[in-house]
């Protein structure tokens, strides 16, 4: 269960508060709407008070059409069962005993300009993303040629220098030391920053440096879909690193499968251009191309054609 801040939620999809609920938030659970057509018309079983109720026009006339006795007693049925929020949608006016019934049960009252069908749309949206599964990770993510890289690595290795350079190049700055990662959908992560240190960068040696302010709206992205990791870490003469790149490496975040890439450092190596090339590579996999298979595949008709021979 997730508290949803009613502010915040009637901000972002443009809702009026007819009546808080006495209270600063919504208990929520599922993103999932309920139209309670159904029981107005007396039929409660079934009924799923956990979910936000939305009252369309199809709803709403109906009620208004009840007889005020039954009306009266669907409402105290309906309200008393422990609803999270009430949502009017289509502007329609909202008669004071809808009113009456929600101060009583202290359930909260909002209104929408929408229709119906959109309104449910944007809600659903919305809640998805706010019950989302969340995770803040230390790294640094940027978007580069619109692949979403998560660098990682232990602190002072030089992320945040890599992805200054990355800017410099016409890259952008999602988030920098601290990445929040929430899980929207069963293979897809989003990662922003926290809003009190989105835009901001450290660079050792100088200090706090607002990317927005310094290189432009342009140079910044508030949210973006993580699609590969690559951990950097010191070179270590010791390790073998993959220099042809036939075995793919995965790491997992939040149930999630993710490309990864170890990127040795090591002064010399422009870390910059070897995101970037990352990047592309990554692209071209997904259009269909993998130039180590590819190698792979002319070495073995090199070595086929001359057995033959």
């Amino acid at each position: 269960m997730s508290l949803i801040p009613i502010e915040d939620m009637a901000r972002a999809l443009e809702l009026e508060i007819i009546y808080d609920g006495d209270r600063k938030a919504i208990d929520l659970q599922t993103s999932d709407i309920n139209r309670p057509g159904l029981h107005f018309a007396g039929f409660f079983d079934y009924f799923a008070k956990e979910r936000v109720q939305v009252l369309g026009k199809g709803e709403m006339t109906y009620l208004y059409q009840l007889d005020p006795v039954i009306r009266e007693e669907r409402l105290e049925k309906f309200f008393g069962s422990g609803l999270p929020c009430v949502l009017v949608a289509r502007n329609l006016e909202t008669p004071q005993y809808l009113i009456d019934s929600a101060k009583k049960y202290k359930c909260p009252l909002l209104l929408s300009r929408k229709v119906t069908s959109i309104i449910i749309h944007d809600l659903i949206n919305y809640l998805d993303s706010e019950l989302a599964p969340r995770i803040t990770r230390h790294g640094v993510l940027v978007d580069v040629y619109g692949v979403g890289i998560l660098l990682t690595g232990e602190s002072g290795i030089g992320k945040s220098e890599t992805a200054l350079e990355l800017v410099k190049r016409g890259h952008r700055l999602v988030a920098d030391d601290a990445v929040e990662i929430k899980k929207v959908a069963e293979n897809r992560l989003i990662g922003d920053s926290p809003e009190l240190i989105r835009h901001f960068m450290e660079v050792r040696g100088i200090g706090i440096i607002d990317i927005k302010a310094m290189y432009g709206v342009g140079a910044v992205i508030n949210t973006k879909a993580i699609d590969m990791v690559m951990h950097m870490e010191f070179w270590d003469s010791n390790k073998e690193y993959d220099r042809l790149g036939l075995v793919e490496e995965y790491t997992e975040i939040l149930g999630v499968k993710l490309p990864k890439v170890d990127l040795p450092v090591r002064p010399g190596r422009n870390l910059a251009i070897i995101v970037e090339v990352a990047a592309m590579n990554w692209r071209l996999k997904h259009m269909g191309y993998h130039a180590a298979k590819e190698l792979d595949r002319r070495l073995n008709a090199l070595i086929q054609s001359s057995c033959e021979d």
